[in-house]
């Protein structure tokens, strides 16, 4: 039975295969919130309705919240409703990536 040969060759003309980029959801979320959200608190409705359309999932921004809630970024309201969540948003902090 022959060896296959499993080398493959790239020319100069052929154009590189894509590479599947890296993305930084919680950055994402930060970066939107400090550059077009202008109120001083943001709800998950506001999130779910305004914010990066990659982001629109309610466990996704649930999750992201929360990591910048450790962070320091978000800190957590009380709401008159029990399934309401509302973060006053933590202005001035320095950006880290």
């Amino acid at each position: 039975m022959p060896k296959q040969n499993s080398e493959t060759f790239a020319f100069a003309d052929e154009p590189e295969p894509p590479t599947k980029a890296v993305i930084n959801h919680p950055q994402m979320l930060l970066d939107w919130l400090i550059r077009f959200w202008t109120r001083p608190s943001i709800t998950l409705r506001d999130i779910h309705r305004s914010g990066p359309h990659s982001l629109r999932n309610k466990e996704t921004i649930l999750n992201l919240a929360q990591g910048l809630v450790e962070r320091g970024w978000l800190i957590p309201q009380e709401t008159w409703r029990r399934d309401k969540r509302e973060w006053k948003i933590a202005r001035g902090l320095p950006l880290g990536k």
